[in-house]
């Protein structure tokens, strides 16, 4: 018995004295870094990350383990450590993604694993695309092609961006007191196959996002390399014609730099042509000064023109006054663009500190022309609108990290600040003729808002759990130089806003997790609308939780579930279009999240995305406090096929259901059901392609709003449905050339 205690006392202090730190890096072919690779010790069932330039640091290895390096799109491997001393070099082989080689690891967004796995099984290939890739997101545009598209998000008709945050490699996209609207979101700046990577959350739990982080946050990633130059040139029906370059300028292990640009133009499909056009210019560097300094350029331009023919009454269709493609006032649409610069510099301090920033700077302008009411205000002249701005944003982002090891609880602390200037200089709104006389001036100044942000959180694992406390200080300075008072006076208020957020999870093995999410949120109002009320709910925040598991039943299927709650304490209370502030109060919304991938074939893979919600305005009564617009279920499907042999294709499905136009639901906005169908085949230099959007000619109202109006020909005004069709069938094909 002795000598048995002794062998076992002998072993365990050998074990000791032989697990050590690992350390290693992971590459590509072409020997770029790998960032975000699982790096799982099967061994001990410990975990890291690779960084960005690819290293990790795994703790208590020890001789004759076997680690597994995993991620989305490429090749899994196995490795057994010999020596530990030694430096690891791993290379990861591009593979066709295959859910049985994902691994459930203990992260804070698992969920980024769905994002990704859509994107290899059906890339983005429009700016419409690039949105609707996030699971229960829904998107309508209502102004011939050339407005930010409305966005609906967990119960909410979130407008423009008022209720998510966006972000383009860490560039805000989000526009504060936006002369059309708070939180506009303009994503046509970005080139979809540019893209790599979507980072998302929903609700208010990730202490790095900061304001309008109500409903969610979505982060878009483009590539830092590009496999081989493009050339892509498509054509369809309504006069539509896109042509895409994308070329690599540097492809070095320790240098990369490409350029992409795409123009694009459309008569659509209404009566009135949109004689849309819009010019993008996108360019990126990244390479690595020394082992442990890495920078980053991106600039990017893009210029942007549209007629449009607005939302129409339903009663004007029923009558055959017009078609659903015809028009009320046809000199509706506008002009936009928007130039960025953004420099990033990521620092290695040590093998377990890390310095993130950025620095951007981005030149805004916009003007649109819209007429909701048609003669409501103005029998004579009509009702239309001129919203316009000139705007410049300054900002940065620092975030620093470092990892901690101990026997029992391993993890890392992060802390970072932020700051955001936006100047918007003659912010107007006015009463116009035909886009060109100007009849009144109803709103016009300069706007200068700035945004302090600053957080600390830390990320502890124990065992097979995990947790994730943070906090978040937000502080804001909102100005207002008002042109149409005789004197100058600057308009001032001032507030701040603490956000704690904590995640639990619990990761019972590779195939199941369970989380606990929650956290405090907000969105700040307009500047207009904080000193007309004299800083009376500045900040209204939101308060939220999810509860929910990801879930491998088998190694071909995913599955996500999760119950979430979210009480608001605002809604949104200035009207841009109207520029007035129109009081607003509490909100509940609670409901059900369920995300469905199954491959059952490595050629073969289904993906579903349902989401229910139930919302209601608190201090209204039951009957009376429904929320306009908001979305109580949708569903989106698809059946996605990419064989070896070249041949590729898909189709999908989204479902939109009908749901309340108005408070008291008296008015019903209808919902839709649509097909779009894409097929294609590959060569290895060139690519041929057919998309069908609206496969089964569909009638459906792409956006819908309860609105009282007023045609030409009527003596009273009407409250009803007004709304913009949706796309007929739309037949695209498109020929692509790589080399």
């Amino acid at each position: 018995m002795k000598a048995t205690i002794f062998t076992i006392i002998l072993c365990l202090v050998s074990l000791q004295l032989t697990a050590q730190t690992l350390k290693g890096k992971v590459i590509n072919g072409k020997k770029h870094p790998l960032q975000e690779v699982n790096v799982l010790n099967k061994t001990t069932d410990k975990h890291t990350h690779s960084d960005e330039f690819g290293n990790f640091i795994l703790e208590n290895v020890s001789r004759g383990d076997t680690l597994y390096f995993s991620h989305i799109g490429y090749e899994g491997m196995s490795f057994v450590v010999e020596n530990i001393d030694e430096l690891v070099t791993i290379i990861l082989k591009p593979k066709s993604i295959a859910l049985e080689e994902v691994v459930l690891a203990p992260k804070v967004n698992t969920l980024n694993i769905i994002t990704a796995i859509d994107i290899q099984t059906d890339p983005v290939n429009s700016s419409q695309d690039i949105l609707k890739k996030v699971p229960g997101l829904f998107i309508g545009q209502h102004a011939g092609g050339g407005k930010a598209e409305q966005i609906f998000l967990r119960g909410f008709d979130i407008d423009h961006g008022t209720d998510i945050n966006l972000i383009v490699d860490g560039l805000p996209v989000n526009m504060v007191s936006h002369a059309h609207g708070q939180g506009y979101s303009d994503l046509h700046f970005v080139i979809p196959e540019t893209i790599e990577n979507i980072d998302f959350g929903k609700g208010a739990y990730y202490e790095d996002k900061g304001n309008f982080t109500t409903a969610g946050y979505v982060n878009f990633e483009t590539k830092e390399s590009l496999d081989r130059s493009t050339i892509k040139l498509e054509g369809g029906q309504f006069d539509t014609f896109r042509l895409l370059g994308m070329f690599n300028v540097l492809d070095e292990a320790k240098h990369n730099a490409y350029v992409a640009s795409e123009y694009i133009a459309t008569d659509g499909p209404f009566e009135s042509p949109q004689n849309f056009s819009r010019i993008n210019i996108f360019g990126k560097y990244s390479g690595y000064v020394n082992p442990t300094d890495k920078v980053g350029v991106t600039f990017s331009h893009f210029t942007s023109k549209w007629d449009a023919s607005g939302q129409i009454p339903q009663r004007a269709v029923d009558s055959g006054l017009i078609t659903r493609f015809g028009a009320i006032d046809d000199t509706e649409g506008g002009n936009t663009s928007r130039s960025n610069v953004l420099i990033n510099y990521d620092k290695m301090i040590s093998d377990k500190e890390s310095l993130k920033s950025s620095a951007f700077i981005s030149k805004y302008d916009f003007e649109l022309f819209s007429n909701f009411t048609f003669f409501l205000e103005d029998p004579v002249n009509g009702d239309q609108i001129k919203q316009k701005e000139d705007r410049t944003i300054f900002g940065f982002n620092s975030e620093y990290k470092k990892q901690f090891y101990g026997d029992k609880v391993d993890g890392y602390f992060t802390a970072g600040i932020s700051l955001r200037n936006d100047r918007s200089v003659g912010n107007e709104l006015s009463r116009t003729l035909n886009r060109k006389q100007t009849l009144q001036q109803i709103q016009s100044g300069d706007i200068n808002e700035t945004d302090i942000g600053a957080y600390v959180g830390t990320t502890l694992e124990v065992g097979k759990w995990m947790f994730n406390p943070s906090v978040r200080l937000d502080y804001f300075n909102f100005q207002y130089n008002d042109a149409l008072l005789t004197q100058y006076q600057t308009q001032k208020e001032t507030n701040a806003i603490v956000s704690p957020k904590l995640n639990v999870i619990y990761n019972s093995s590779d195939k199941l997790q369970l989380y606990l999410k929650t956290g405090k949120g907000f969105h700040s109002n307009d500047t207009r609308g904080v000193v007309a009320e004299e800083g009376i709910e500045i900040l209204p925040a939101s308060y939220g939780f999810d509860a929910g598991f990801v879930w491998k039943p088998t190694s071909k299927m995913l599955f996500n579930l999760a119950y979430w709650y979210l009480y608001l304490e605002q809604e949104f209370v200035y009207v841009g279009d109207a520029g007035i502030v129109e009081p607003s109060g509490e909100t509940r919304r609670q409901g059900i999240d369920l995300s469905y991938r199954y491959q059952p074939m490595s050629w073969l893979y289904w993906n579903i995305d349902a989401n229910y919600t139930h919302g209601r305005s608190i201090n209204d009564p039951d009957g009376q406090n429904f929320i306009p617009l908001a979305p109580d279920f949708t569903l989106v499907s698809g059946l996605n096929v990419n064989l070896e042999s070249g041949f590729y294709g898909g189709i999908n499905v989204r479902y939109l259901d009908d749901r309340p136009a108005n408070e008291d639901n008296s008015i019903v906005a209808e919902g839709y059901t649509v097909a779009d169908l894409n097929m294609g085949y590959r060569w290895k230099d060139v690519s041929l392609g057919v998309q069908i959007q609206n496969l089964f000619d569909t009638d459906w109202n792409e956006t819908q709003f309860a609105t009282e109006s007023r045609l030409q020909s009527e003596t009273t005004p009407v409250e009803e449905i007004h709304f913009t069709p949706g796309t007929p069938f739309f037949f695209k094909a498109s020929i692509q050339y790589n080399f």
